[in-house]
């Protein structure tokens, strides 16, 4: 069985900042970029704090997600990489809100920076 990657791309999710693509479908996997409080729209940073950048970044990464065919309800591994890790009760009830049922596996990890002063950013892996 030859597997096919297939690019996943939206206007409903900032476009990306570097040489990579939003999402790659392979099979009935998907694997997301990690996505940043960036406002589509407007390819500005959400201003307002933890709360609100991780918010946006799970908006994101819903609309990716979307857009490949698939859902939060679908994820089964994400990945969280915060600048400060004084920020993890915050982030995790953001986090939280948006899944209703069973949470996906979840690594969290302390970066030393993100791309144009992010303080959050999420990847994940999701099944269509």
């Amino acid at each position: 069985m030859s597997l096919k990657r297939e690019i996943i791309s939206t206007p409903h999710a900032p476009a990306a900042v570097g040489p990579y693509s939003q999402a790659v479908r392979v099979g009935n996997f998907i694997f997301t970029a990690g996505q940043i409080a960036l406002i589509p729209e407007t390819g500005k940073l959400v201003e307002g704090g933890i709360e609100a950048q991780t918010d946006q970044v799970m908006k994101n990464l819903t609309n990716v997600l979307d857009a490949a065919g698939s859902n939060l309800g679908n994820v089964v591994k994400t990945t969280i990489f915060v600048t400060d890790m004084a920020d993890f009760a915050k982030v995790n009830e953001v986090y939280g809100g948006f899944f209703t049922g069973d949470p996906p596996a979840r690594s969290t990890v302390q970066v030393a920076g993100l791309p144009l002063g992010a303080n959050v950013e999420i990847e994940a892996i999701a099944i269509v």
